[in-house]
């Protein structure tokens, strides 16, 4: 394959190198994968993916670390300003992954421009330090879930609006589904009349126990029902006051997991202010845990380190503000929110609140893949064998929520009350073992 990167900072520069034949047919291989490290060397990732070296690395600028990421190498190189890629691909869809880390800006709304893929505006006014918790130097992946090529070039364009663009690698691979080889061990399709009470459980839970939430967590049918095949979480403003109720369940006692895979199929809510989530706790949450006693009330409890100790998995979590893009996270005792350090990725689904769409994590016990519709978009893999960076070798259970305002999901001002009631569909769960049978 012939890769042309044409970059408009260096407009008499034309950069032109080989990884493999140039490939013009007319459907894709299914294998199909690319990966640029911008402006720096060849590498092989803790990913197993292995990047192509930039012959322009000499006019790169280069961060002496990036934090929030597993790997730093591709992150730390990058290029400045408009850009302009055209990658030679046979014909077919593909997910982008594009890869950032804000070099030196420290405001928001101070670096912003469109990421344009085919032609089309894919993210508007894309600001790496509002999407990347307000910390430079820390990295950054979006994924493009699908992108579709039919005239044998992938092209990827930068534009500036405030500032000047930055990249710092991309990751370009083929869209195609794989049957996860464990078998189903529970399944909720939602078409009982009420809740399964037998595999999932309430919580209850005044306003503000967690985050800085906004919602009372209640058992409501209003909050928490089956209608049409559906499982309806709906946050409610309540009449009169300035109090919000929602629902959270989980399957903890009744569906725990060590390894395999959890999929969920739902639609989002809309509108500022609404925070749902599809994660996972560990069902012992004193795994871990050194300063508090195994009959603590560990969930909001600043005087109890159970959690991040023991872990916790996000499958998606989604910020009504924010309404183009979901996000996955894993945070350990080494790496969370709190210190920025949390392993997270991020992609772009403008339907996530019209369409239902699959989010899924498929875990082993050295890896983690987080997908949506079945296509990767964030991996978390076991290169440090301490539990402060790897707690994920014992059980966890899911968890349904919707949550109002708090840490996140109120984090650009107080919820639209025109959003509610605010509705969370899931229209199936389903979770699998591990155990392949061959």
């Amino acid at each position: 394959m012939n890769t042309n990167v044409r970059n408009t900072l260096l407009p008499v520069l034309i950069l032109t190198f080989c990884s493999m034949p140039r490939v013009m047919a007319e459907t894709l291989e299914s294998e199909y994968f690319f990966a640029l490290n911008i402006g720096g060397p060849a590498h092989t990732s803790v990913l197993g993916e292995v990047f192509a070296a930039d012959p322009n690395a000499d006019q790169a600028s280069l961060l002496e670390t990036v934090g929030g990421t597993q790997d730093d190498t591709v992150f730390r190189s990058y290029f400045e300003g408009e850009q302009n890629y055209a990658f030679d691909v046979p014909n077919g869809k593909y997910a982008l992954t594009l890869l950032f880390a804000e070099p030196y800006v420290t405001s928001r709304g101070t670096r912003v421009f469109d990421i344009e893929v085919e032609g089309q505006v894919v993210s508007a006014d894309f600001d790496i330090i509002r999407q990347r918790d307000g910390v430079p130097g820390r990295a950054l992946t979006r994924t493009v879930p699908s992108v579709l090529v039919t005239d044998g070039e992938l092209n990827l364009h930068l534009i500036p609006k405030i500032g000047e663009p930055v990249l710092s690698g991309l990751v370009i691979r083929a869209v195609s589904k794989s049957e996860f080889c464990g078998a189903v061990v529970y399944e909720d399709h939602f078409d009982k009349a009420k809740l399964d009470t037998q595999h999932w459980n309430y919580n209850f839970w005044p306003a503000g126990k967690v985050n800085n939430e906004l919602q009372t967590y209640v058992d409501a049918p209003k909050n928490v029902r089956i209608e049409e095949g559906k499982l309806i979480i709906e946050a409610h403003k309540e009449a009169g006051t300035d109090q919000y109720t929602s629902g959270r369940i989980h399957t903890s006692g009744k569906v725990d997991l060590l390894y395999g895979r959890v999929e969920v199929r739902a639609k989002l809510p809309r509108g500022k202010g609404t925070w749902p989530a599809i994660w996972m706790l560990p069902t012992d949450a004193f795994k871990y845990a050194s300063t508090c006693s195994q009959d603590a009330d560990w969930q909001g409890n600043s005087g109890c380190d159970a959690w991040p100790n023991s872990g916790e998995i996000d499958i998606m979590e989604y910020v009504g503000y924010d309404p183009q893009r979901v996000h996955a996270t894993v945070h350990t005792k080494d790496f969370y929110w709190v210190k920025g350090t949390q392993r997270k990725g991020s992609v772009e689904l403008p339907t996530a609140n019209t369409q239902f769409h699959t989010y899924a994590l498929e875990w082993t016990p050295t890896r983690m893949d987080f997908m949506v519709d079945d296509v990767p978009y964030f991996s978390y893999v076991k290169n440090d064998p301490r539990w402060q960076a790897w707690p994920f070798d014992h059980q966890f259970h899911l968890i349904l929520n919707l949550a109002v305002g708090g840490g996140w999901g109120g984090a650009e001002g107080p919820p639209d009350e025109s959003a509610f009631p605010a509705q969370f569909q899931i229209d199936y769960v389903r979770i699998f073992d591990n155990k392949c049978n061959n």
